[in-house]
């Protein structure tokens, strides 16, 4: 009885002992959870959303350091080397496009806006005004000037071939197959098409860009994107931290109802909550 007695007590201390240190460890988890984070976007409207997202995130305990970017291939580079904790300044087809061609170990967490695409011109007030030989700017990388080509499709000006330009197949300029005005559309980089305006007929220009340069989606284009289409930006990080504690931080303030009240007052449908 006492050999009973004295197993069970030395079974009970060793329970306690385990508990013991998966208590400990736990609180050693705890207190190494990260609380400050830096996260890249670009310059303009989503950096104005991050000052909202940032006083969100602070009532949770998170502390957030935005960092501005003025082109679409720093951030991911700056985190995959891990000078940042996340990104917000792209959507998925971007995403998996820079994954493909530079092996970027970087996945989606969460949603945040609908940045409708343009097709803007100083010179003319509808597509049909465009003359024949028209010069059209459209994005140098795969995702966008994808768009670009799908927004001149809708609006009539130009046909592509079939099985291009969706379910991941890009569509390139070559892949044009009916153009009537026989436009010139000439390929540059997304963040110099709003410089070029002035020199082209019109221009596809992403939202962020074309914000900065005083563009306005409703008085300057002729052509607009779906509001709702597949190009919802998203919030990124490395594969490895999509499941810390501070990445559900994260998006939980980004898609709280307060963000949401803000891009919808400031922005007035030209930017469009995705969450």
């Amino acid at each position: 009885m006492k050999r009973w007695h004295a197993a069970a007590l030395a079974a009970l201390v060793m329970a306690f002992g385990a508990g013991t240190a998966q208590a400990q460890t736990q609180a050693q988890a705890q207190a190494q959870e990260k609380t400050k984070i830096k996260v890249g976007v670009s310059v303009g409207n989503a950096e104005q959303t991050f000052e909202v997202v940032r006083k969100v995130a602070a009532r949770d305990g998170l502390d957030i350091q935005v960092i501005t970017f003025s082109d679409y291939l720093q951030p991911n580079e700056a985190l995959a080397a891990g000078d940042l904790d996340a990104n917000a300044f792209q959507h998925k087809p971007f995403l998996d496009s820079q994954i493909k061609a530079r092996g970027y170990k970087i996945v989606p967490v969460g949603l945040t806006l609908t940045a409708p695409l343009g097709i803007y011109s100083r010179a003319y007030k509808s597509v049909a005004q465009l003359p024949q030989g028209a010069r059209i700017g459209i994005q140098n990388d795969p995702s966008n000037g994808n768009r670009a080509l799908l927004l001149l499709q809708k609006a009539g000006l130009i046909k592509l071939r079939p099985g291009v330009g969706e379910n991941g197949v890009n569509a390139t300029p070559l892949d044009v197959v009916e153009n009537p005005k026989k436009l010139r559309l000439i390929e540059l980089d997304a963040a110099q098409l709003p410089r070029a305006l002035d020199d082209l007929a019109a221009a596809s220009i992403n939202n962020d860009y074309a914000y900065r340069a005083g563009l306005s989606l409703q008085r300057d284009t002729i052509a607009v994107e779906d509001a709702r289409g597949p190009y919802a930006n998203l919030i990124a990080t490395r594969a490895e931290d999509k499941d810390k504690p501070w990445v559900k931080k994260l998006v939980k303030a980004y898609q709280s109802e307060e963000v949401r009240r803000f891009i919808e007052t400031e922005f007035k449908g030209s930017l469009i909550p995705a969450f």
